[in-house]
């Protein structure tokens, strides 16, 4: 297995990053296999979907209604409402495994690999992306 680390900069507001160059980038020339993309935090997730036609506020503004940020979260360090972005990765998983055929990753025409991260008191995150051949 091959496996690398990349850095992403999401900055003090919830945010849905793009991160499927980085990804693609990594599979490029590898073959037939599986990618698993995964980010080492207790606070975000990553997830296929549209982008760039508003699916990234959506998904936002999901999360919020289903994980409202407001005093009812027993974890209560950091910004109003962080016990929410502890809870997110259950709703969004920290990691995700996709197909690579010839080296590219095997989307359906409108999906891309986000990075989505609510929690506004952390603003770098790491995703490690790993190779399996198949």
């Amino acid at each position: 297995m091959e496996t690398s680390v990349f850095t992403v900069t999401t900055g003090s507001t919830a945010a849905v990053v793009d991160i499927t160059t980085e990804v693609a980038s990594f599979c490029r020339g590898k073959g037939d296999g599986l990618v698993n993309v995964f980010v080492p935090h207790a606070t975000c997730g990553v997830a296929v979907i549209e982008t760039g036609a508003g699916s990234d506020r959506d998904l936002l503004t999901a999360v919020d209604q289903v994980l409202p940020r407001d005093d009812r979260w027993r974890h209560r360090h950091g910004s109003p409402g962080h016990g929410a972005d502890h809870v997110m990765p259950a709703f969004v998983a920290p990691s995700l495994s996709l197909p690579v055929v010839g080296g590219s990753i095997a989307f359906g025409t409108w999906q891309s690999v986000v990075l989505v991260d609510p929690n506004r008191d952390n603003p770098v995150r790491q995703v490690r992306v790993s190779f399996l051949p198949g």
